[in-house]
């Protein structure tokens, strides 16, 4: 079980301190695997490095009555200047004891799929690269529950089965707390739904509400599965979402100086918002679809 006790955590800036998470108050139930959902820059990140102790709240606090992951997915993390191998190595030595360092750096080599990179320097890997290091890792050691930011969109589509069929072997052993832009696989692995908004956080038992509330509050649209789609499509995709986004804010633009309802205003904000949105998702999409074409030579 984790406990999420009024958290507040925000970031420092030239351009202001506005709360990422205010005043979230949640329990997460042993075993309940947990979708985080909303829109880009709503906190999710965030609240997974909290959840997994590598940030700290402004205010609140977080109490695990479980052994936590850090979040798979992330690249960061390890030493630049040592090899895959040795990066494994001193985790390894930290985590598991001494007994099962060769089992683990075994289990993450062949889990990872990185071939004679495994003993290259960390900083000549791509970011694709490091995160099935990173992932590998992670499963290599026994978690209650184990925290993935968009773990299953790293690497080819052979990687990425591979990456869901390794979630699935542990739900029931352990439970997760996924971000992913795929509803799919969230409802595939997936039980209860957390729904970020404007720094609040709202619990839903079933993920298949989460879902719905975060398409009713952002305009009706289901997420598109943009994982599916070839480089040109999504290439072609994001030259239309760009425009439409561009289109929009240049008509915010020309009406700067009308008078506006707060009703209309807040309409036309949240078009705009929901236009940038679709854009940024297919951007994200088109990286991780360039970074598997990178990877896809390892």
């Amino acid at each position: 079980m984790i406990e999420i006790r009024h958290l507040y955590k925000r970031y420092h800036n030239h351009h202001g301190s506005d709360w990422v998470l205010r005043d979230v108050d949640l329990t997460i139930p042993a075993g309940v695997s947990v979708g985080l959902i909303g829109r880009n820059g709503a906190g999710k990140s965030t609240l997974l490095r909290l959840i997994a102790g590598m940030d700290s709240p402004e205010r609140g606090e977080i109490r695990r009555h479980s052994a936590v992951s850090w979040p798979i997915g992330l690249s960061g993390g390890f030493q630049g200047s040592m090899t895959g191998r040795q990066n494994v190595k001193f985790v390894a030595r930290v985590h598991g004891g001494r007994r099962n360092v060769r089992q683990i750096i075994e289990s993450v080599e062949a889990f990872a799929e990185l071939g004679p990179a495994f003993d290259e320097p960390i900083k000549t890997y791509s970011s694709g690269m490091r995160a099935r290091l990173n992932f590998g890792l992670s499963l290599a050691f026994d978690f209650d529950v184990y925290l993935s930011d968009e773990a299953t969109s790293v690497g080819d589509r052979i990687f990425r089965s591979k990456a869901i069929k390794a979630f699935k072997d542990k739900v029931g052993q352990s439970s997760l707390i996924m971000v992913s832009h795929g509803e799919g696989i969230l409802r595939e692995l997936c039980q209860a739904g957390i729904y970020l908004k404007d720094g609040h956080a709202q619990w839903f038992d079933d993920i298949n509400d989460a879902i719905k509330t975060y398409h009713a509050e952002t305009g009706g649209e289901s997420t598109q599965d943009l994982a599916d789609l070839t480089l040109e499509e999504l290439d072609a995709l994001r030259r239309q979402r760009r425009k439409a986004f561009e289109r929009l804010q240049s008509e915010a633009k020309a009406a700067a100086q009308e008078v506006l309802s707060d009703e209309e205003y807040k309409s036309r904000n949240a078009a705009l918002h929901q236009a940038r949105q679709q854009w940024h998702d297919v951007i994200r999409a088109t990286e991780l679809r360039r970074t598997d074409n990178n990877d896809s030579s390892y």
